[in-house]
């Protein structure tokens, strides 16, 4: 007597399916377990179409693009129908909507200058400098090294000028003012090296001393602090104004 054989059928517990729908041209590629129900599957659908799972026909294409069969009953597990990987399950919308394809080129774009973009607070550019990240990791470092120099500028300046020589203060989009050194040195009011200048008529903002704190004494207006890189020494007298107003 023949003995019987058994046989096992082993099936993949997922299935790979192409997804497409009747309200856009968009196909996707995707993954479901075939122990859920169809109306789990129409749920996880309605994320990737965008159609209300409650208005899906569900068709299934084989390969060959052929339809073989609607999967219409919700209670149904995926699993029981004939569905295998390599098939494409088309989602018809059963309302008849479609989605509108937007002519993105005909819609106006927020545009914003980039000067009043580097101002702004909260774009990412601001956080990579603050974070000092990427070029701006390498501009703050050149900013450092051109700073040093300017100090050390500065400072090899001050070192120069010596107290009671006359000089000739020349900042930019101002007319030339003259004077004595009085002061060469650091300040309480601002780090770096400062020159106080004495002029020759009330053309200051201060008597010598600032907020509290005095380096010369001179009148009221006649006082001044200037960084060195703006202040000339050498033969400079006192113009006489007088002088020059009946010249005139």
């Amino acid at each position: 007597m023949a003995s019987k054989e058994s046989y096992v059928v082993v099936t993949s517990p997922v299935v790979n399916v192409n997804v497409t729908n009747s309200a856009s041209q968009l196909t996707t590629l995707n993954r479901f377990q075939k122990d859920m129900t169809i109306d789990a599957l129409k749920r996880k659908l309605e994320l990737v179409t965008g159609i209300t799972f409650v208005d899906m026909i569900l068709e299934v294409y084989n390969a060959e693009d052929v339809l073989i069969f609607r999967m219409e009953e919700d209670n149904r597990i995926l699993g029981s129908y004939p569905i295998d990987s390599g098939m494409r399950i088309h989602v018809v919308d059963k309302t008849g909507r479609s989605h509108v394809e937007y002519d993105l080129s005909k819609v106006q774009k927020f545009e914003i200058s980039d000067e009043n973009y580097a101002q702004r607070k909260d774009t990412l550019r601001a956080f990579k400098e603050k974070m000092k990240v990427g070029q701006y990791k390498e501009k703050d470092e050149t900013e450092k090294l051109e700073k040093e120099k300017q100090e050390l500028e500065e400072k090899t300046k001050a070192e120069s000028i010596k107290i009671g020589q006359r000089c000739e203060v020349r900042v930019s989009n101002e007319m030339a003012k003259r004077g004595t050194i009085m002061y060469v040195g650091l300040t309480e009011f601002k780090p770096g090296y400062w020159i106080g200048v004495k002029y020759d008529e009330p053309l200051g903002k201060n008597d010598g001393s600032v907020q509290g704190k005095r380096y010369f004494e001179c009148l009221p207006k006649y006082g001044a602090f200037i960084r060195p890189s703006q202040v000339a020494v050498g033969d400079f007298p006192e113009i006489d104004i007088e002088a020059e107003n009946l010249e005139m």
